[in-house]
Formats: structure tokens, C-alpha cells, sequence
């Protein structure tokens, strides 16, 4: 992914608004996107036009835009930035929850990658901001924040990052598989997965995700477990693909 210095904040903004207006790969439309900017769809419509010409979203009109994979990459990790500092504002800094918000804005296009993963390990890995929006997984070529804790004295350009968009266990659609690539979270929270057959590399399916924030049905190692959401919203895996994984 391109460094940030090579990305508008224009166009930062723009990607940031698809992903939380379809987090899930859902298309969005032009009004609602001209609505939430508060710009006329002619402007938004040459905006969408010039990110499909650069890669980042694919465009129809009247059909709306959704992002490609490069773009949810930089859709993800701008909504990352955002939403660790607002915990930082919120946590550290004792803003008031008002300005919180605007405060990150400003902030989030000029946080660099080695300042988002030292202000990750400040927070002690946080999952969820202020709103209790939860904050998208690390790009970098880690299987658990336990191993990038032990190597914070290694840059981040020298880490590397993933090729692939992962999801959580919670964005995976009923009867579909993936493979275990990154889990968030302290010690206790590996060594709980572990007792339970979660790993790194490990095949989980999900089974059924219960209604009114119920747990998570799934299945991993010829076993089927009930995940509370907040664990499951922590283990992240690479989809299958029809080929299988």
C-alpha cells in the first residue's frame, strides 16, 4: 500500500466513508455518499470516478461504487488510525467526547505507521473506540500482538505487510470457511483460544451466528464451539475461496 504521503487526505476521506458505509463489501450509493459530505452528487460522482481510474473502487452509475481490495486496504488502515487515536484522546488525553471525533480527523492523515503501532502498544491493543465501533485488525506480517510486542524494536517497513484483507470470525457468512491468519489480544486471550483448538493456520467454519448479539457458532478441528462476540471479533482469517482453503 502506497505510504500516506502519496495519498490525498481528500481521497483518505473519501475511502474511509465507503468502508463504514459497507464495511461488509456492501455497494453504496452517490446520494448517500453526497449526503454524508455534504456535497452535490455531480461532485461526488467525478471523486468516485477519478478512485476507479486510480484502482480503489469499482464505479456504475446508478449501481453506486464499492471498494476494490486495494482500496479497502487503505480504507481499513485510515479507519484504524482514526479510531486508535480516538481511544488515545478519549484514554490518555481526557478530551471531552465532543471533540474527540474532529480531533482524529485532523490527526489520522499524518500518523505514521511506526506512530499507529507504538500507539497500539500504548493502549494495549485495543478492539473497540470510544463509540464502540470496533477498530480494524493491523496490516502488518504478525500472527498475534504478542509477537509484535516482542519485536517492537523492529521497524515497520523492515515487519512487511500482508498482501491479503483478513476478516473477523463475526464477518464470516454462515457456511463459509477460512483460515486462522491473526488473533488480537494479550496472552490470556491466545492461551484461551488455544485451550480451545484456535490456532494459527487453523481451518474454522461458522455454523450460525445467533440474533440480538448472541454468541457465534463454529467449527474447528472435528469440534463445534459457541464464541462470545467479543472474542470472535478478535480472531481474524483469510476466506476460503471456492477452491477451498
Amino acid at each position: 500500500m502506497p505510504k500516506n504521503t502519496t495519498i490525498s487526505g481528500n481521497v483518505e476521506e473519501y475511502l474511509e466513508l465507503l468502508y463504514k458505509l459497507g464495511p461488509n463489501g456492501e455497494r453504496v450509493s452517490t446520494s448517500m455518499i453526497s449526503e454524508n459530505l455534504k456535497i452535490a452528487p455531480a461532485s461526488a460522482t467525478q471523486m468516485l470516478k477519478k478512485l476507479a481510474v486510480k484502482g480503489y473502487v469499482e464505479y456504475s452509475p446508478y449501481k453506486g461504487v464499492v471498494l476494490t481490495e486495494e482500496g479497502l486496504k487503505i480504507a481499513k488502515k485510515i479507519t484504524r488510525k482514526h479510531r486508535l487515536l480516538e481511544r488515545f484522546l478519549c484514554d490518555i488525553l481526557k478530551i471531552k467526547s465532543d471533540k474527540i471525533h474532529d480531533q482524529a480527523c485532523e490527526m489520522e492523515h499524518v500518523l505514521s505507521d511506526d506512530a499507529e503501532r507504538a500507539l497500539c502498544h500504548l493502549l494495549e491493543q485495543p478492539n473497540k473506540c470510544p463509540g464502540d465501533s470496533v477498530i480494524p485488525e493491523c496490516d502488518l506480517k504478525f500472527t498475534t500482538c504478542e509477537e509484535c510486542k516482542e519485536r517492537k524494536e523492529v521497524d515497520v517497513e523492515e515487519v512487511g505487510k500482508r498482501n491479503e484483507n483478513l476478516i473477523s470470525i463475526l464477518d464470516l457468512n454462515e457456511d463459509k470457511k477460512g483460515r486462522v491468519s491473526f488473533i488480537r489480544g494479550d496472552h490470556k486471550v491466545i492461551r484461551r483460544l488455544l485451550d480451545m483448538g484456535i490456532t494459527i493456520g487453523a481451518i474454522i467454519s461458522v455454523i450460525k451466528v445467533a440474533p440480538l448479539g448472541g454468541p457465534v457458532e463454529v467449527a474447528v478441528r472435528g469440534s463445534k464451539l459457541a464464541l462470545g462476540r467479543d472474542i470472535a471479533s478478535n480472531v481474524f482469517i483469510e476466506a476460503c475461496d471456492e477452491m477451498g482453503c
